[in-house]
């Protein structure tokens, strides 16, 4: 199935020089230390090469996880990381390789609706031999940032490019997501329908979670 049939109810990510708003306006540009003139200029310049639909992202290195959640709005409501998920900046790319460079692009960014009800470990080689690679964490902020539409009731999904390597060199079995609380347990009444970053095992299937992904990274 296409990205397109995927996000069939999304609208276009907005234009990157507006997408450079958003995030000065968020103040992400501070957080990264990034120029808000320079990240204007990077848009601009990206706009001018004919990337249209494509995402502005900043590198994780310059803003972690932890600091782009709470800058996520649902029902007025800021989004978190899970109480269980302490380490959530230590979820770094894991076979996937990011543009060595402040500001990139992210291509052809999809939800992966049709992968709903897929564990993580099925989902990896599908989306590989689709031509795609799992979006990492902070990408798939970045997208709900610009476009909170992407994050729907029964419609959230994993961010599979980010995983834990513990000192063992092994993987740890929890891969990162992104959908919205309930406002049960640990979450907290007053934090039902807000954004959430938590996780799920490697080999589980959950219903509501597809899989972010991209055809491509450039800066």
């Amino acid at each position: 199935m296409t990205d397109t049939a995927s996000n069939a109810a999304l609208s276009p990510l907005p234009p990157l020089a507006a997408q450079a708003d958003r995030l000065i306006a968020l103040g992400v540009h501070d957080l990264a230390g990034i120029p808000a003139d320079e990240m204007r200029a990077f848009a601009e310049k990206a706009a001018g090469g004919g990337d249209g639909g494509a995402l502005l992202a900043v590198h994780p290195d310059r803003v972690p996880a932890s600091a782009l959640t709470p800058l996520l709005r649902r029902d007025d409501k800021p989004g978190f990381v899970v109480v269980d998920m302490p380490d959530v900046d230590d979820f770094a790319p894991e076979s996937v390789e990011l543009p060595d460079a402040p500001l990139y692009l992210v291509t052809g960014v999809d939800r992966g609706d049709h992968m709903a009800n897929w564990s993580p470990e099925e989902a990896l080689p599908a989306l590989t031999k689709e031509g795609r690679t799992p979006l990492v964490l902070s990408e798939g902020i970045h997208w709900v940032l610009q476009q909170p539409a992407a994050l729907e009731r029964n419609r959230c999904f994993m961010t599979i490019g980010s995983r834990l390597r513990k000192p063992n060199g092994t993987l740890d079995a929890r891969t990162p997501a992104i959908w919205i609380s309930n406002g049960t347990g640990r979450d907290g009444r007053e934090r039902r329908n807000a954004p959430k970053v938590g996780w799920c095992w490697w080999g589980n299937r959950h219903t509501w979670l597809g899989f972010g992904s991209t055809t491509g990274r450039s800066s």
